[in-house]
């Protein structure tokens, strides 16, 4: 485990100093002396379920804040939600309620949102927040399709503002230290071919029947610019995601984290073509219209980054059931949100760390319902370099544009399984070159009622 010594040092130059990240890493986010020492930001946050207030509170154990207002269109989580948060605000305060995002941001000047509500939400949430002046941090994927992504692009650009995306693989320690050791190192040598892959069973099963909606939940306002599927179950956590209509399925929830983080390791850009296929092969009779089983090829100039998943059967590697595999001629990497592995060629020792928990440094996470404890020092450390950006006016390790690459190679992947054949998408045109059919469905059609921003959001 890393030192528990305190380091004073002063906050400013801490934040402009190139050797930042190098530091935490190293001495662990607790090893920081890094409450601001100034009036706390001014927070709040949209979707109060699981990762809204598992971000929430990951901020709050990093620097001051004053969490001001929450908003839900579910008043059971709304309201349990501020009565944790009271718990962990040293005035013990609770913060205003509010069902409808856009009357909270109207009264309330805020520096800081968390976005943690379901993916088709996202780009109308964002850009209004900041519209309305405040820095984000919003969930992954960005968007539900590619032209919500550039309109975010855009916005913070306009705006001004920061936006940090949570793919906080990037902000691991030990897949930091992965990176500094073995890639940039050069431990690898050529690189030849990348592979990822998720085996979790994830895709939720069962065919609920219609029923009557709870006076608690805004079924219409929580469906907004999606299409009106009739209420059959809560859709929180992972009903909703059982469904295209809400998001991009396992490619677009899980293949985005470990995507994206490949392409930072590996300095990696748009990829050139991208080839998927799949479908629903083995769990048929369930409601849910997301693909059990499907691959995703993308084409980089000297080597393929290959996806895999299945939401049934066992993983080929049982140590790694979600992960990423770099292979190069003098050896392989392998890593997971748990840790890494260097195998390499021949006689060379190999190398290897676990993920870095911080139980007795942080006690209130052991007592936290359905944290990820193997997920925590990631987002604290995503959450120091979100405020390194705002203070400095510099871009996050996981900004709006490297979360747009990510997510929209994703949603591409289901384009091309959907139209069967491969996918050239020219960023600079936004199309698909030579398939005007694939290029309209850039863009989904929003439920009546609800503009698409990519229309303008002025």
């Amino acid at each position: 485990m890393p030192s528990t010594k305190k380091i004073h040092i002063n906050r400013r130059e801490f934040l402009q100093s190139s050797v930042a990240p190098l530091l935490v890493s190293q001495f662990g986010i607790y090893g920081l002396d890094f409450m601001y020492p100034i009036e706390p930001r001014k927070v709040a946050v949209i979707g109060t379920g699981w990762y809204g207030k598992s971000d929430l509170f990951r901020l709050m154990q990093v620097t001051k804040v004053e969490v001001v207002a929450i908003c839900d269109v579910d008043q059971k989580l709304l309201v349990e939600a501020a009565e944790l948060i009271s718990q962990r605000q040293k005035t013990t305060k609770k913060p205003l309620l509010y069902e409808d995002y856009k009357k909270m941001l109207k009264e309330n000047e805020l520096d800081i949102v968390i976005i943690g509500t379901p993916d088709h939400w996202h780009a109308l949430q964002t850009i209004d927040c900041l519209k309305s002046g405040a820095n984000v941090y919003v969930q992954k994927p960005i968007s539900v399709d590619i032209s919500e992504g550039l309109a975010m692009v855009e916005a913070a650009k306009k705006f001004n503002r920061v936006v940090q995306v949570g793919t906080q693989r990037k902000s691991n320690p030990h897949i930091i230290q992965a990176k500094q050791k073995i890639i940039d190192s050069g431990l690898l040598g050529k690189i030849g071919h990348v592979e990822m892959c998720c085996y979790y069973h994830m895709r939720a099963k069962g065919n609920p029947q219609p029923s009557e909606i709870p006076n608690f939940l805004n079924y219409n306002l929580w469906t907004g610019p999606a299409p009106l599927r009739q209420y059959d179950k809560l859709p929180h956590r992972s009903w909703w995601r059982a469904f295209m209509e809400y998001g991009n399925g396992i490619t677009g929830d899980m293949c985005v984290h470990m995507y994206d983080t490949v392409r930072w390791l590996l300095g990696l850009d748009w990829p050139k073509k991208i080839t998927s296929y799949g479908g629903i092969y083995v769990q048929k009779g369930h409601k849910a219209n997301i693909s059990d089983t499907q691959t995703a090829i993308f084409n980089h100039d000297e080597f393929d980054c290959v996806w895999n998943h299945r939401t049934w059967g066992l993983p080929p590697d049982p140590n790694y059931p979600w992960a990423l595999f770099i292979y190069g001629e003098n050896g392989t990497l392998k890593a997971s949100v748990f840790k890494y592995e260097f195998i390499p060629h021949g006689n060379q020792k190999g190398i290897s760390q676990d993920v870095v928990y911080q139980r007795e440094e942080f006690p209130e996470d052991l007592t936290e319902k359905d944290i990820e404890l193997n997920a925590a020092p990631a987002t604290r450390l995503h959450m120091i370099d979100f405020l390194r950006a705002i203070d400095t006016g510099s871009q996050p390790v996981s900004h709006i544009l490297d979360g747009h690459i990510s997510t929209a190679s994703c949603i591409l992947a289901n384009l091309s399984m959907q139209v069967n054949r491969p996918i050239v998408y020219d960023p600079k045109l936004h199309l698909i070159d030579n398939d005007d059919q694939a290029t309209k469905l850039l863009s989904r059609t929003y439920r009546q009622g609800w503009n698409h921003p990519w229309k303008g959001f002025e």
